[in-house]
């Protein structure tokens, strides 16, 4: 009756259940997939009919028995733990795999790769053109430390000035290794109150190692002719898919602007001070006016930019897009950015954090990520240890604690986004580097 069967619904007559082999119709990691993720992973394989395993234990991870593996359904799922720059062989032996009516599935063989080491994994070149030797050197600094140590920053008050970093060192001894300044009010600027032709601030920080980054929330005017500028969405109605058609009105306000910045980080580039650059943050979510008209409009103004800033012979720059995960689309291309940066905020789940640490890095295989904003997050010692190993953090600043070094809230150890408490669990830590431990990078 059995063969009867088997003879006849191999022809698909009658109705009967097919009696065939387990089939594996796909895998994750799949074979000879590269660059996977490392820690804690479960290796799941998907199979054309419900399994049940025989014998389990017999299941190898590299000649090692397998822990723990269940089926269900048509998932054999496997948990193991993976580690960097290893090639891993997945074997289960034929006879291991049973479908519904008995039959026993073939040996199967599974050949992966984890992300390797970074000399392998991450791009050794910029993607400025002739890059000078300082933004070559800081490249290979942070390339070199990637995965392995995490770089300290503070973020301006503001603008320009280490007032945060000051107030760091102030109550824990340290300077951060990262400064980042803004060129938010650039359309004011030169003026009595902010001129950043005046780079003492750079030059200051550069001379003693200091890492020097930089952003731009770009203020345009709040309507044509008016003279109040503004870099949100909801306040402005300057258009981000004119600012790419020549001849408009916001394209005309665009140009002149790129080219009044590329003048400002000039003046850096005369002083070999390089410059990790930021731009277009969190474009994304639509907040800021660069995002407001989607991914192409934001895509093409990155690339205006860049070669603006590759005419004008600004080779001091190291280019950071901004992803706030599931956003590639965004992605202005590997030719036009060397960092990731990500931006988070009031997140105390490690786990989440991790998460998005990986989908970003499933992304950009072959660049360096950064926590490039963040405010209360869990602890970065608990980040690093779930395997979220970012290039640099740097949270934002609180405006009302740091504005003023001579007030008595600069005294104060509470912050809005990463109080002492917090800098201290940060600077404990051996994986840190301050701008003490900074090497001459000139």
């Amino acid at each position: 009756m059995l063969c009867f069967l088997a003879c006849d619904d191999s022809k698909g007559n009658g109705g009967e259940i097919d009696i065939k082999k387990p089939l594996l119709l796909s895998s994750t990691p799949s074979n000879e997939e590269k660059n996977v993720g490392t820690g804690d992973v479960v290796i799941v394989l998907t199979f054309d009919q419900n399994v049940t395993l025989v014998n389990p234990s017999e299941i190898t991870l590299n000649n090692e028995n397998i822990v723990s593996a269940t089926a269900a359904f048509k998932e054999l799922k496997i948990s193991v733990t993976l580690e960097k720059a290893t090639q891993y062989k997945l074997l289960v032996p034929a006879g291991k795999i049973k479908g519904p009516t008995g039959l026993l599935a073939d040996k199967i063989e599974i050949n992966f790769t984890t992300r390797g080491s970074l000399d392998e994994t991450i791009s050794k070149t910029l993607c400025t053109s002739n890059p000078s030797s300082e933004a070559q050197n800081v490249y290979d600094f942070l390339r070199e430390n990637f995965g392995e140590k995490i770089i300290s920053g503070a973020m301006a008050n503001v603008s320009w000035n280490t007032n945060e970093a000051d107030w760091i060192y102030k109550h824990t001894g340290k300077y951060p290794a990262l400064n980042c300044l803004d060129y938010v009010h650039l359309y004011a600027s030169p003026a009595n109150w902010i001129n950043y032709e005046n780079t003492e601030v750079a030059e200051k920080w550069w001379a003693n190692n200091g890492l020097l980054a930089a952003m731009w929330h770009w203020n345009v005017p709040t309507s044509e002719g008016n003279s109040t500028y503004n870099f949100y969405t909801d306040k402005t109605s300057f258009n981000a898919a004119n600012a790419v058609i020549d001849g408009s009105y916001e394209n005309n306000i665009v140009k002149a602007d790129l080219n009044k910045i590329a003048d400002n980080l000039l003046l850096l580039k005369e002083k070999n001070i390089p410059i990790i650059w930021r731009p277009f943050h969190e474009a994304s979510g639509g907040w800021f006016w660069w995002g407001a008209k989607g991914a192409e409009p934001c895509k093409k103004l990155w690339i205006m930019m860049f070669e603006i800033f590759e005419a004008k012979g600004l080779n001091n720059l190291i280019w950071v897009w901004t992803s706030q995960t599931n956003d590639y689309e965004w992605y202005p291309g590997d030719d036009y950015v060397d960092i990731i940066g990500c931006d988070i905020y009031n997140k105390n789940s490690v786990t989440d954090i991790y998460s998005m640490f990986e989908s970003i890095r499933d992304d950009y295989p072959n660049k360096m990520l950064a926590l490039s904003e963040f405010g209360n997050v869990s602890k970065l010692s608990d980040q690093w240890n779930a395997g979220a190993k970012w290039l640099w953090m740097m949270p934002w600043y609180d405006y009302d604690r740091t504005v003023n070094p001579s007030s008595n809230a600069f005294n104060e150890t509470t912050h809005q986004h990463a109080n002492i408490s917090y800098w201290q669990n940060v600077l404990d830590a051996e994986t840190i580097i301050t701008r003490d431990e900074m090497p001459d990078l000139k």
